[in-house]
């Protein structure tokens, strides 16, 4: 499950929150949290994704993006 509000500079921010062995317990975790500081104010940026355990889910490596005081971008990490 993760957390996800668009920002007032226009990014996004995600939190994953956890991984929940069936989709109730993730709508408890939910009910949980959306009281506490920051999710109350987004009660709608909670989503439950379902995931295949014990696989691979990202094979292909990965850059980093930098963005420089200047105004360029830098990619690391290739």
């Amino acid at each position: 499950m993760w957390h996800v509000h668009s920002m007032s500079s226009g990014e996004e921010d995600a939190k994953f929150i956890g991984a929940y062995r069936t989709e109730d317990d993730a709508r408890a975790a939910i009910e949980r949290l959306r009281d506490q500081p920051g999710f109350r104010h987004f009660p709608d940026g909670f989503h439950i994704a379902r995931y295949v355990l014990g696989k691979d889910h990202w094979t292909e490596g990965f850059v980093t993006v930098v963005n420089n005081p200047d105004g360029t971008q830098t990619l690391e990490n290739e």
